[in-house]
Order: C-alpha cells, then structure tokens, then sequence
C-alpha cells in the first residue's frame, strides 16, 4: 500500500519512524511526502493569498498544489483525500474501506483552507477526524494513516488484537487489567484470574456493552444486537443508569 501526502512540512510525518508503523513500512508499506512549497509561485515560496470577497487569512492557491499532485505518478495517485472540516466523519468502517485501497494521495491544507476549484477538480473525497478545528491537515492524516495501516495484514502481529478494539465490532472495548494483582487495595476481577475461557469471553463481551451503554450509547443503535445484548439492554434500562 502507498500513501501519497501533499504537505508544506513533510517532516511531521517522520513520526512514523517509530511505533507498528515504522515495522510495516519495513514490509514495502510506503508513505512518500511531497512538499507543495516546492512548487511555489514565486522565489518567496508563496503557495497562498488572501481570499476572494474578504474575509480573515489567506488561502491555499490551486497552483502549488495541482503542480504537486501532478509530480505524483498517475498511476500511484489513487483515491484523493482532503483533510477537511467540512467531510464525512473518520469512523471504524471508512478506515477498513481505506485499508483495502492500493493507492491514497492524501491533501494536508494549512490557513484558511484550500481553493475550492482545486477540491472541486482532483479531490475524490472529503475527510474529517472530529468536530474540531486543528492547525493544519497534517495531524488528521497522521491519524489517518496509523488507523488505516494498523489494519494491514502484518502490521499487528496478533490480528485478534485489531479484531477486539473499540469500534471494530461497533462497540467500546471493556475495562482490562495486568499486574499485580491487587492494586491501592484493588482487586482484578475474580472471573479474569478463573482460567475458565468461555466465562471470560462472556465477561469481556457484556463490560464492553455495558461501558458502550454508558460512554457511547449512540453507537448501540448502530449494532445488530444478539440476544444477551437485548437482555442486557433491557436490564441496564430498568436500572436508569444514564
């Protein structure tokens, strides 16, 4: 897989020299940053003005950034990304849907965003990582890309460690615990140290319902609900919890 970044400081993306991303880039996974101020309009390095119509900051010009996509072989472009405000919310679901791509040329605006005829032209789609405003796109596709390549074959050498995350099956993952045992005169629950398999795989799965109902009920009605979890349900709203 290749991720294509068009930045104006690629050095941010030396972040993954380390981590389970530094291992799959050993595996041919490539991540290959193209600096827009190389393809400034002018000796000063400008890649941006002040808007059309007024208004606060400056703006990315469609130049710098069409001659940068260009330097990009056709054929290793991809799907286009812009890191915007204004896309569809980075869930579990895209990132999979990411994961199986090829090819990801990702757009990394900075000020007040990038001219809309460039998005208009050459983005394939619009990404957004919160309900938040952050200084650049850099970040969220730092974001981006650990999520996505995380979920790579080879990357995380125990696949069941991806399968049993938060979100992956629509749900937050439960409480875990390591040693020692007792902790500030706190206890590991019993049923973890049992050995019995099949009542701890009952534990994990009804603490990550039960903490999902309490932190992030919203992501429930998004679940097909098996027949414990509707028990569950049921039981954890007679009680009132919320």
């Amino acid at each position: 897989m290749r991720f294509n970044v068009l930045t104006i400081f690629p050095k941010i993306f030396k972040i993954f020299d380390h981590g389970v991303i530094s291992k799959a880039i050993d595996k041919n996974f490539i991540i290959e940053c193209y600096d827009i101020r190389k393809n400034a309009i002018n000796k000063h390095g400008q890649i941006d003005a002040k808007p059309f119509g007024g208004g606060e900051g400056m703006v990315m010009m469609p130049e710098p950034l069409k001659k940068t996509l260009i330097d990009i072989p056709k054929n290793e472009r991809g799907h286009i990304v812009y890191l915007s405000p204004q896309g569809k919310q980075l869930n579990q679901d895209k990132v999979i849907e990411l994961s199986l791509m090829k090819n990801i040329t990702l757009v990394c605006g900075r000020y007040e965003g990038v001219d809309q005829r460039f998005i208009d032209k050459y983005v394939d789609e619009e990404i957004s990582i919160g309900d938040f405003v952050m200084s650049g796109g850099e970040y969220p596709a730092v974001c981006l890309i650990d999520a996505v390549v995380r979920n790579l074959p080879g990357t995380i050498g125990n696949s069941d460690s991806i399968e049993n995350d938060s979100f992956y099956k629509g749900l937050l993952k439960g409480p875990v615990y390591t040693r020692p045992k007792i902790f500030d005169d706190i206890n590991v629950p019993e049923t973890l140290l049992s050995g019995n398999h099949a009542e701890i795989k009952e534990w994990k799965e009804s603490k990550s319902f039960i903490q999902t109902y309490l932190r992030r009920p919203d992501l429930i009605n998004n679940v097909k609900l098996t027949k414990k979890q509707k028990k569950l349900l049921e039981e954890l709203a007679s009680k009132d919890i919320l």
